[in-house]
Formats: C-alpha cells, sequence, structure tokens
C-alpha cells in the first residue's frame, strides 16, 4: 500500500491556514500539491481537529480490514463448497482437494492447505513405493477366484505361492483394489455367560450333524447333510437329495463309520430326521451317545452352523445349480477344496487335513514314546495369522 505524503496532523495544519485566509494557490505552491488535492482535505476533514482526524484514520483501517476478512471468509466458504461431495480422508484424498482449488479458484498452494488442514510438505510428497503390478494382478485372480475370501486367507495362499510380502502390505494392496468383501448379513453375537464343553483333541472326538438348503435352477428345492468334525474342521460327509429321511441319515452315518471310525459324540438339533426311532435305534445299536442341543439354540451347534454359514457364503450363493448331479459334483469338489486347501482361521490357517493328520502323529508319538526324538513339527502359521490350541471349546 502507498504511504502517503501527508499526516493527519499535516493536513489539519494546512486547512487552518487556508480557514486563516490563505489563498488556495499560493497552499498548494508552498506545499507541492495541487489544488484539487486541497479541496478534497477540505470535503473530508474540514472542521475536524487533529484527534478527530485520526479517529476516522483509525475507522477507515478498521473498515477495510474487515471487508478483507469478510472477502476471505467468503472465499473460504466458496472453496468449502466446491470440497463437499469430497471425501477428504488421508493424504492422497487431500491432495486432490488442494489440486482442485487451485485448478478452480486459483488459489495459492498455501491459501488451499490451510482450507482443507493439510500440510504443505504432505500434499508435495510424492510415493516412492514400486507399482506392483505383478503383486495386484495375482491378488485380483486370486480373489475373483475365491470371491468370499478376506484379505487374510488371501495372504496365506500367498503364502504358499512364496510370496515374501507382509500382511500389512497384502492389506494395503487388498483396499487399494477395491476387493473388500461385504457381510451379507449382521452378525448375531451371544448375550450372557457362556460355560464351554472341552473335548479332546483328537479327531473323531465329536461329530456335528446338520442340514442346509438351497433350490434347483428350475425351482426344485434341495437340502445337504452336512457332518463335521468339531475338533479338525474337516467336512466329512456333504450329502445333497431332495429327501434325506432318518433312515438315510442313519445309513449315510454308518457308512461314513465304516471309513472313518466311531465317534465319541454326535451333536444335532432337534429335528425330526434326529429325533426318529431309526435314528434313536441306530445310536442304541452303535452305541454312539446322541447330545440333542437345546431347542431355538443354535449356537450351541456353533461347529456345523459355522460350516453351513461358509458353505452358504462361498458356494450356495455363488453357484447356479442346473440339477441335481450337477449339485452333487460342485458339492463334492468344494467340500475336498475345504479339507485341503481352505485354511480357517480357528486352525492357525492350517488345512482341516494337515491339521488331522498333525493331530494323528502326534498321538501315535505318544503311544509309541521310541518316537519322542524323532518328533514332527508342523509348519509355522505365517506372519500376522494366530496358532491354533489344543483344546477345542464348544459350546
Amino acid at each position: 500500500m502507498k504511504r502517503a505524503r501527508f499526516t493527519e496532523e499535516q493536513i489539519i495544519g494546512v486547512l487552518k491556514e487556508h480557514e486563516a485566509g490563505a489563498k488556495s494557490a499560493d497552499l498548494a505552491r508552498k506545499h507541492g500539491i495541487s489544488e484539487a488535492t486541497l479541496y478534497n482535505w477540505k470535503a473530508k476533514y474540514g472542521g475536524m481537529d487533529v484527534s478527530e482526524a485520526k479517529r476516522l484514520k483509525a475507522l477507515e483501517d478498521e473498515n477495510a480490514k474487515l471487508k478483507k476478512l469478510l472477502a476471505e471468509s467468503m472465499l473460504d466458504a466458496a472453496a468449502l463448497r466446491e470440497l463437499l461431495f469430497k471425501k477428504m480422508v488421508g493424504p492422497a484424498a487431500k491432495r486432490d482437494a488442494v489440486a482442485h482449488l487451485k485448478a478452480v479458484l486459483g488459489l495459492s498452494e498455501r491459501r488451499a492447505c490451510s482450507i482443507v488442514s493439510a500440510d504443505r510438505t504432505m500434499i508435495r510428497y510424492r510415493s516412492q513405493r514400486p507399482v506392483d503390478t505383478g503383486l495386484r494382478e495375482r491378488l485380483r485372480v486370486l480373489a475373483n477366484e475365491r470371491r468370499r475370501f478376506g484379505y487374510r486367507r488371501l495372504f496365506v495362499l500367498l503364502r504358499r505361492d512364496g510370496e515374501p510380502s507382509g500382511i500389512n502390505r497384502i492389506y494395503r494392496l487388498y483396499r487399494e483394489e477395491g476387493l473388500t468383501v461385504r457381510k451379507r448379513r449382521a452378525r448375531r453375537r451371544a448375550v450372557g455367560t457362556r460355560a464351554p464343553i472341552l473335548i479332546e483333541a483328537r479327531p473323531n472326538a465329536r461329530w456335528s450333524v446338520d442340514f442346509v438348503h438351497d433350490q434347483l435352477a428350475c425351482g426344485r428345492r434341495f437340502r445337504v447333510l452336512n457332518v463335521v468334525d468339531d475338533v479338525t474342521r474337516e467336512c466329512l460327509a456333504a450329502i445333497p437329495d431332495t429327501s434325506i429321511s432318518g433312515r438315510r441319515v442313519a445309513r449315510e452315518l454308518t457308512a461314513l463309520i465304516a471309513r472313518r471310525g466311531k465317534p465319541g459324540m454326535i451333536v444335532s438339533d432337534h429335528g425330526t430326521e434326529f429325533t426318529s426311532n431309526d435314528m434313536l435305534a441306530w445310536a442304541a445299536e452303535h452305541r454312539v451317545t446322541w447330545h440333542f442341543i437345546a431347542p431355538g439354540k443354535p449356537m450351541q451347534n456353533a461347529y456345523c452352523e459355522s460350516f453351513n454359514g461358509r458353505m452358504r457364503d462361498e458356494l450356495l450363493n455363488e453357484s447356479l445349480f442346473f440339477g441335481l448331479d450337477h449339485a452333487r459334483a460342485k458339492i463334492a469338489a468344494w467340500a475336498d477344496d475345504y479339507n485341503r486347501s481352505r485354511p480357517p482361521s480357528a486352525l492357525g490357517y492350517q488345512t482341516p487335513a494337515f491339521y488331522a493328520a498333525n493331530l494323528t502323529a502326534m498321538a501315535d508319538r505318544l503311544r509309541n514314546p521310541d518316537q519322542l526324538r524323532r518328533p514332527t513339527i508342523a509348519p509355522p502359521a505365517p506372519d500376522g495369522a494366530q496358532s491354533a490350541e489344543a483344546l477345542v471349546a464348544a459350546g
């Protein structure tokens, strides 16, 4: 701002001389100003003393500051309106917002950074990370093959293929690629105190049985009898059919026992297939303890209910079955992949088949002390995955 040549005191002094009778032309020549300037001073400061002139000058300066603040606030409001529909969370989003304000409103970088509350060093920073094109492509392909797998299971599968990246890097790429799996329904949490039942850590200690329903492409409904080992999490049987009676359940369990061995206990709900005379007679004949959960408490059959949820989420909701034979083939392939390839988090991301083999080998070593000097240790879970417990709680 150009500084004035004359102060208020000097201007008032010149006007006092003019009021005393001095001519305008002589005053203008004496002080080096034009007559127009003299008349402008008279229109503005005429009749004032020095204190009043200073007060007027202070009011003008304050008014100019207020106008400047108002203009700046209006500019800030206009800038915020430009960013109203932009989500400014994270450095990348703030960089885009600053670039938008500079391009649209012509703001300086300093002013734009103050509006979005960003540091200028963060705005000027350029990432030095590698592009990770190959890893991103592998992650997308794997996520398309396993559409209901989250980043933890995808990380385990990548580690199996020899990928050295950590779980945090995989999670970052997983989020940047938009591969997040949406939950189809809210998870209902148990309320109150529960007393878990400890079962022996060995295969065939306890089985769980339950049904899951679906329909074919033609609209005909069918059901799947699922049998799960509660300790190893293995899918022992997944039998689809349009009608499965208690006699059919007994026949399938008999074949399963002949192939795998007799369980210590079987858990089920109060379905008519499990409470029929055929099933009661079968349990008594084979001397198998059959435990019925409390009515309306499916969480007491949690292992099979969890397996049903995984089957529903990863197979039934993702597949269209054109016939019963097609459904049997797809379900059998999925159950085999579940046992041999899918890494459950409850087992420390080891496959059920591998975990069952380890338990069997450990039991054999305990029965034969000579083998204790040559133990077989399971490979550790990848970084970021939790290890499984020796005992499994049910309830």
